[in-house]
C-alpha cells in the first residue's frame, strides 16, 4: 500500500460509544398499515446476489433535514446485512454521512483522501481512497466542506456533469450496490450524482411543506433523463421522520400516496431518537441498537428494494 492509500485508511476512526437500549420499541408502521391496504410482506433475499456491475442509487431530495444521510448510511448497512457489496458516496458539503460513520475532527476537514480531492485530481483513483465501515461489507468515500465550491469550481468544464460517472466506473464491477448521498440542492453535484445513476430514492418528511417540493425533484430527474441519462428511474419515494400518533403525518402520507400512488415506498421510517444516537455513535444505526424499530424499518427497505428490483 502506497503513502497516500496509508494515509487515507488512518482516517478510518471507530466510535467506542455503548448503545442505549429500551425495553420496548414502537412496532413498525407501513404504507398498507397506516391506509388500510392489504398488508405486504418481503422475503428474505438470497445472500449472493447475481453477478454483474453495481446498480447506482441518488438518495436525493431539494430539502435538507428530511432523512437523506440517515436513509444513505443504514439501507447501506441493512443491504450489507443481506450480502451485498455496498459503497456509499458523501456528496454533501455537510459531510454528515461522513460524521455519521465515525470520522469527526481533524480527519473530517481533510481534503486529501474525499471526494472533493477525487474530482479536481485526475490522476487520483477512486479505488485508493475507499474507506472500511464499521460494518462488514460497506465501505464509503467520505465527503468535504469544500464541495459547496462545485458549482463555481465547474462551471466553465466540458462534460462536468459525467465527473462522477467516470470516477466510479472503474469499481462497478467490485460491488453489488453504490449509494451517493446527496446535497440538499438540485445544482451541479446533484446533476453529476443523478447522471451516474441508475435510480432515485426519494426521502421525505411526513410534513406538508415537503410534499410541496417534491414535484420540484421529479422534474430536475426528468431533465437528467431528457439530457444526460435517459435510464434514471424513481424507484420509490420514502416517507420518514412518520410519528403514528399524529393525524398530520397520516394525512400527509394519504396526500402523498393519492399523487404517487405507484412510486411510494410501502415501508415507512418513523422518527426515532435511534437515529441520533446512532450519528453521535458514528455507526449505522443497525449495529448501534439492532433491536430497535428503527433498524427493523431500514431491513425491511432493503428487502423491498430488492424486491423490487432496485438492488440486486
Amino acid at each position: 500500500m502506497g503513502k497516500n492509500a496509508r494515509q487515507t485508511s488512518r482516517l478510518n476512526a471507530k466510535s467506542t460509544l455503548k448503545p442505549t437500549r429500551s425495553p420496548r420499541e414502537e412496532s413498525l408502521a407501513t404504507t398498507a398499515d397506516v391506509l388500510g391496504k392489504k398488508l405486504v410482506n418481503f422475503a428474505e433475499p438470497i445472500k449472493t446476489p447475481e453477478a454483474g456491475i453495481a446498480r447506482v442509487i441518488s438518495v436525493v431530495n431539494q430539502k435538507g433535514g428530511v432523512g437523506k444521510t440517515t436513509t444513505a448510511i443504514n439501507l447501506g448497512a441493512a443491504l450489507a446485512e443481506v450480502g451485498r457489496r455496498v459503497l456509499l458516496i458523501d456528496f454533501d458539503s455537510q459531510a454528515s454521512m461522513t460524521t455519521g460513520l465515525g470520522i469527526k475532527g481533524p480527519a473530517l476537514r481533510e481534503q486529501y483522501g474525499s471526494i472533493w480531492y477525487l474530482l479536481n485530481d485526475s490522476e487520483a483513483k477512486l479505488e485508493d481512497f475507499i474507506l472500511k465501515s464499521s460494518v462488514a461489507g460497506l465501505d464509503f468515500i467520505r465527503g468535504h466542506e469544500d464541495l459547496a465550491a462545485a458549482e463555481a469550481a465547474f462551471v466553465s468544464e466540458i462534460a462536468k456533469e459525467h465527473k462522477l460517472r467516470k470516477l466510479l466506473a472503474p469499481v462497478l464491477d467490485k460491488y453489488d450496490v453504490i449509494l451517493i448521498d446527496c446535497s440538499p440542492s438540485l445544482g451541479t453535484l446533484t446533476v453529476n450524482a443523478l447522471t451516474a445513476s441508475n435510480g432515485v430514492i426519494i426521502p421525505m418528511e411526513c410534513e406538508y411543506f415537503a410534499v410541496l417540493g417534491l414535484s420540484l425533484v421529479k422534474k430536475t430527474i426528468q431533465k437528467i433523463k431528457e439530457n444526460t441519462n435517459p435510464e434514471l428511474e424513481i424507484l420509490g419515494i420514502l416517507a420518514t421522520m412518520f410519528e403514528r400518533k399524529t393525524s398530520h403525518s397520516r394525512e400527509v402520507l394519504e396526500l402523498i400516496d393519492k399523487e404517487f400512488p405507484d412510486e411510494v415506498f410501502d415501508t415507512i421510517i418513523s422518527r426515532t431518537v435511534r437515529f441520533s444516537e446512532s450519528t453521535v455513535a458514528g455507526v449505522p444505526v443497525t449495529a448501534y441498537a439492532s433491536s430497535s424499530s428503527g433498524s427493523a424499518s431500514y431491513r425491511r427497505l432493503a428487502r423491498e428494494l430488492i424486491a423490487r428490483g432496485g438492488a440486486k
